[in-house]
C-alpha cells in the first residue's frame, strides 16, 4: 500500500486524548504492500513472457518484420523482471526519491518505449504505459505517480511528434497523444488517492486490532484473577467461557475445554442451567442461592448473580454471564471482618476489666485472712480461683490481640504428649478410644507448653466428635521425620468434603452450626507465632494398620541432643 507522507496526529485538536499508537506493520512477506508489489511483479513476468512468445511466433511464421535483437529486448526484459522479483525485497517510499524504482519502472518505460518508437512488428504498445504508471500510482508517493504519468505523456507526445514530421500531420498524433496522456494522469492521481485512503483505512484497522488485543488480554487477566467463579453461557447450554474459580468451585477438569461441555451435560449443574434458563426467558438480571451435587455425598452452595451481554449486531448471540461465590467463604469472610471487630473490641473491655478484676482480688486476699470459719474461707478459696481463671481469660485475649514474641521453651515432646493425653483422658468421656504411640524420642520441640496443651485438646475434642466407638478409634503419635519433630492425631472419622478442606483452619469456618469454628483457627495462630506448623490430610492411620482416616499433623522446630546438664545443643535442624 501507499504511505502517506503526513505523520499521523496522536492528539486530537484541543483535547487531550490519547490514541493509540500505530503498531507495527506486519513482516514484509505478509504485509498488504508487500503482496501487491508481488501482483505486480507477476503482471510483468506475464507481460514479459507475453512479448517474447507474440514477437517469437510472428518471427517463426514471417507474419511481420522481426529481427533477433527485438527478442533479444524482450528476452533480457524477462531476465531483468524475474531478477528484481527474486533478489530484491521492496520497501515503502520515503520522501525521497528511492533507486529501487529505477529496476521496476524505469525498466519498464525503457522497453516499452524502445518497442513503441521502433514500431516493432507494427504494433501500438502504448497501452503497456499503463502497467509503469499504476505501479507507481498504487505503491509510491503522489510525487512518484505524477511524475511517471509526466515522463510517459512526453514520450507518447515526442513519438507524435516524429510520426508527425514524415507524415506532415502534427496534429491529429499531438491530440491524440495528449489525450493518452492526460487520461494516464487521471489514473496516478485517483488510483494514489485511493491507494493513501486504503492505507489509512489500513492502520485504522492495525490500530482497532492492537487496542481490542490488548483489551481482551487486560479482560482475561481480570476474569483469572477473580475471587467469583465466572462462566459465559449460551441460550444452547453450551459453555463458551470458564475462568480458574469456577473451574475450582465445579470440580472442572483442567483437560476439558469449554466449549466440550454443557450446563445440561452433568447432573449436578442442572440447577445453574435453571437459572441460566430463567435469565435468558425474563431478559432481565437474575440472583440466587443454590447447590451444585459436584459428587456423591458432596454438595456445594453457591450465590449466583447473572447478567445478559446485548447482541452487537443481528448476527451475535446473546451471552448468558453468570458470577458464582461460595457462600461459606462469603459467610466466613463476614465472620472474619466481625471477629476483627469483636476483637479491638475484646481488648479494650479485657483491658478496662483488669484493674476491677485486680482489687476483687485483693479484697478477696484480705478477706481470707479474717475468716476463721472452714465454709466461709472455702467461699473465699472459691471466689480466688474464679477471679485467677477470670485474669488468665483476660490476658489470653490480650495476647491474642497484642503483636509480641512468643515464649517458647524446649520441651521434651513425647513426655509432654503423654502427660497432656493422660490428663485429657481423666477428664473425658470415652477416652478408652485413644491410642498412644510415641517416638520421637530424643527430640525436643521448640514450643509453649500451655499453648501445646492447648492446641492437643483442641485436637483431640475434634477426633472424638468425629471418630467412631472402637477401640483406637484415635491415634496420638509423636515421630521424627528428617530433620522435625511431628506431632500426629489420627482418627477414624468419615472423609472431608473437599469445599471444607479448603477452609479448615479459617476463622469461624465449620461444617456444624453449633460450632463456633475458633478451634483449628487458633491452632494455626499458635502454631505460627512459635514457628510450627499444622496440616490435614486423609491418609492411612499411623499405627501401621490399613485403616483411612483423618490425620492433622504438627510439625515442630527441632533439637535432637541434650547435653549432660539436661538442657540441650543449641543447634537447630532446620
Amino acid at each position: 500500500m501507499a504511505h502517506s507522507s503526513s505523520p499521523h496526529p496522536s492528539w486530537s485538536h484541543s483535547t487531550w486524548t490519547w490514541e493509540p499508537p500505530v503498531p507495527p506493520p506486519p513482516p514484509s512477506g505478509s504485509s498488504p504492500f508487500h503482496r501487491l508489489w508481488l501482483g505486480f511483479m507477476v503482471a510483468r513476468v506475464c507481460i514479459a513472457v507475453v512479448l517474447l512468445l507474440l514477437l517469437g511466433t510472428m518471427m517463426a511464421l514471417d507474419l511481420a518484420p522481426v529481427n533477433f535483437w527485438q527478442l533479444g529486448l524482450c528476452g533480457t526484459y524477462l531476465a531483468a523482471v524475474l531478477a528484481v522479483s527474486l533478489l530484491t525485497r521492496p520497501t515503502p517510499p520515503g520522501r525521497s526519491f528511492d533507486a529501487q524504482w529505477v529496476s521496476t519502472i524505469g525498466i519498464d518505460l525503457l522497453t516499452f518505449s524502445t518497442l513503441h518508437f521502433l514500431q516493432t512488428a507494427g504494433l501500438n504498445y502504448s497501452p503497456l504505459f499503463a502497467l509503469p504508471v499504476l505501479t507507481a500510482s498504487v505503491l509510491g508517493s503522489g510525487l512518484l505517480a505524477l511524475g511517471t504519468a509526466a515522463g510517459v505523456t512526453l514520450l507518447l507526445l515526442v513519438d507524435a511528434w516524429l510520426e508527425g514530421l514524415a507524415l506532415a500531420d502534427h496534429t491529429a498524433r499531438t491530440v491524440q497523444a495528449g489525450l493518452t496522456g492526460g487520461g494516464y494522469f487521471f489514473v496516478a492521481v485517483l488510483a494514489n488517492q485511493l491507494a493513501v485512503r486504503l492505507e489509512r483505512e489500513e492502520q485504522a484497522a492495525r490500530r482497532s486490532l492492537s487496542a481490542a488485543r490488548t483489551q481482551a488480554h487486560v479482560n482475561e487477566v481480570v476474569i483469572d484473577t477473580l475471587t467469583d467463579g465466572l462462566l459465559v453461557v449460551g441460550a444452547d447450554w453450551r459453555i463458551h467461557a470458564a475462568n480458574p474459580s469456577a473451574r475450582q468451585l465445579l470440580g472442572w477438569q483442567a483437560r476439558e475445554a469449554p466449549a466440550s461441555l454443557a450446563l445440561v451435560s452433568r447432573p449436578g449443574w442442572k440447577p445453574l442451567a435453571a437459572l441460566a434458563q430463567r435469565t435468558f426467558y425474563s431478559g432481565a438480571a437474575q440472583s440466587a442461592e443454590i447447590a451444585v451435587d459436584l459428587a456423591p455425598g458432596e454438595r456445594l452452595h453457591l450465590r449466583v448473580r447473572t447478567r445478559l451481554t446485548p447482541p452487537q449486531d443481528p448476527y451475535s448471540e446473546t451471552l448468558c454471564v453468570m458470577f458464582l461465590q461460595d457462600l461459606r467463604e462469603a459467610e466466613a469472610q463476614l465472620r472474619t471482618e466481625k471477629l476483627a471487630a469483636m476483637g479491638r473490641m475484646s481488648a479494650a473491655v479485657a483491658h478496662e476489666i483488669r484493674n476491677p478484676l485486680a482489687a476483687i482480688t485483693q479484697a478477696n486476699s484480705l478477706l481470707a485472712e479474717e475468716l476463721a470459719e472452714p465454709g466461709q474461707q472455702q467461699l473465699a478459696a472459691l471466689v480466688g480461683k474464679n477471679t485467677q481463671r477470670l485474669s488468665q481469660i483476660v490476658e489470653e485475649i490480650l495476647n491474642l490481640v497484642r503483636v509480641q514474641s512468643p515464649s517458647t521453651d524446649w520441651l521434651d515432646l513425647d513426655q509432654v504428649v503423654q502427660g497432656q493425653v493422660s490428663d485429657w483422658q481423666r477428664h473425658t468421656a470415652g477416652s478408652n478410644r485413644v491410642e498412644l504411640r510415641l517416638g520421637s524420642s530424643p527430640a525436643w520441640a521448640a514450643f509453649d507448653g500451655e499453648h501445646l496443651r492447648r492446641i492437643l485438646v483442641n485436637l483431640l475434642d475434634n477426633a472424638l466428635r468425629y471418630a467412631s466407638d472402637t477401640p483406637a478409634a484415635i491415634v496420638v503419635a509423636t515421630d521424627v521425620h528428617g530433620s522435625q519433630a511431628r506431632l500426629h492425631v489420627w482418627s477414624d472419622g468419615g472423609p472431608l468434603d473437599p469445599s471444607v478442606q479448603r477452609h479448615l483452619f479459617e476463622p469461624f469456618f465449620s461444617s456444624e452450626s453449633r460450632s463456633s469454628g475458633l478451634g483449628l483457627y487458633i491452632c494455626r495462630e499458635l502454631c505460627d507465632r512459635h514457628g510450627a506448623r499444622i496440616a490435614y490430610s486423609r491418609e492411612l492411620a499411623v499405627d501401621g494398620s490399613a485403616r483411612e482416616g483423618n490425620n492433622f499433623t504438627v510439625s515442630f522446630r527441632t533439637r535432637t541432643a541434650v547435653v549432660p546438664g539436661g538442657a540441650p545443643f543449641d543447634t537447630i535442624r532446620a
